[in-house]
């Protein structure tokens, strides 16, 4: 991507879901040059799972990002680990099977599915006005809590305007170090105006998910990570997968850097470590591919909501043309749902932040895919592109 306000466009709509468009943030295009005799792994794979390993290595040597990594479940219920490129670019470490990356916005389903559960529970009315539950705390230019329903956050349907529009270039440059408390997020968006009336239109926003972040704390008198842990970490045995305490910049396990640079064909720059605190409920998170395949699969397997509630997550809006995430993506409550190419749905949602962008997805029928690179965006336009076609891919092979 070589125009800084459209890479924006597209990558706000990012990942952030089940589609690569909707992110967290945005960030600039990385350059790595990789040729054919760049060092390719691969566990696990045999037969028919080649199209997943030269997949991953297409993204590393043609769409030049220095790793990628994947995981799937297939159709015969097996959990098989992929990689490729390098996990260090000025050592040419192996990149380490299943290892932990940033997973951004992929942070939105597991705070949707608390305030989901807090639903079942009677705690919360999904239908209600978030100044039910935090009065008098949303208010600015066409602007105000009475009118904006906890659905409609949960749906990026309140009009809330992004703070991450914002603070975009702080947070990749001098302030990658600095924490965020929620609030200084949530101001920083209430100073600007309206997008909309709420429920009149679409428009993703990371605001949504930090007041839905509040609002778990409020109703719960818990800390959100806390909440988190014990309700679907813990619950469905993700053991590679945390939420990072404050202060804590590093990855906890075996990992792959994660990089950027400050424009398309300058060095790349290691971003590993930074203070994930700007991301809070709808980015901070920390997992690997097959946690993540674990995570949606129970969650669309009806193992963490119930049925009502499953239900409610599942019923989907369309997503504006000019949304930049295509004609077929659908939101609903935390996952997004996206047309096969071989037929039926694909639920997830998807993640990009600085260093990292992941894209994953499970179906009906217990298939699942995850693939991670190392660079939320790589030089050539068609590098995120090729890497939801590989989730499709995976899932139909």
């Amino acid at each position: 991507m070589t125009d800084r306000s459209h890479q924006l466009q597209r990558v706000r709509a990012a990942s952030s879901s089940g589609r690569r468009r909707v992110a967290l943030m945005a960030v600039v295009a990385a350059a790595l040059t990789v040729g054919s005799t760049l060092p390719a792994s691969a566990a696990q794979a045999r037969g028919s799972d080649d199209v997943v390993r030269k997949g991953l290595e297409r993204l590393v040597q043609d769409d030049k990002y220095p790793a990628a990594l994947a995981a799937t479940i297939g159709r015969d219920g097996r959990t098989r680990n992929y990689t490729a490129g390098v996990a260090d670019v000025k050592t040419g470490a192996k990149v380490p099977v299943d290892g932990q990356v940033r997973i951004g916005s992929n942070t939105k389903a597991f705070t949707a599915t608390v305030v989901l559960q807090l639903v079942g529970e009677g705690k919360v009315d999904l239908d209600a006005p978030i100044e039910k539950y935090l009065p008098n705390l949303v208010r600015g230019e066409d602007i105000d809590g009475r009118n904006i329903t906890v659905r409609q956050l949960l749906q990026h349907t309140s009009g809330l305007p992004n703070y991450t529009d914002v603070m975009m270039d702080d947070l990749i440059g001098k302030a990658r170090h600095t924490y965020y408390q929620p609030r200084t997020l949530l101001d920083t968006a209430l100073a600007r105006k309206a997008l909309f009336a709420p429920g009149t239109s679409w428009s993703y926003s990371n605001t949504n998910y930090i007041l839905a972040g509040l609002l778990i704390e409020k109703v719960t008198g818990r800390p959100l990570a806390e909440q988190i842990t014990k309700r679907v970490i813990d619950r469905v045995g993700l053991r590679h997968t945390y939420f990072p305490g404050v202060g804590d910049e590093r990855i906890r396990e075996a990992h792959p850097k994660g990089y950027s640079s400050a424009k398309p064909g300058e060095p790349l720059e290691d971003i590993t470590a930074l203070d994930p605190s700007w991301g809070w409920a709808a980015g901070q998170m920390i997992s690997t591919p097959s946690d993540l395949n674990r995570f949606f699969s129970a969650l669309i397997g009806d193992k963490l909501l119930k049925p009502a509630q499953l239900k409610q997550m599942r019923t989907t809006v369309k997503v504006p043309e000019d949304a930049g995430m295509g004609s077929t993506v659908r939101f609903g409550l935390g996952v997004t749902s996206t047309p096969l190419s071989c037929g039926g749905l694909r639920w997830g949602h998807g993640g990009t932040i600085p260093g990292y962008a992941t894209m994953n997805s499970v179906t009906e029928d217990g298939r699942a895919a995850a693939v991670a690179v190392t660079a939320a965006m790589p030089p050539t336009q068609q590098g995120p592109d090729n890497v939801e076609a590989l989730v499709d891919t995976a899932l139909c092979k």
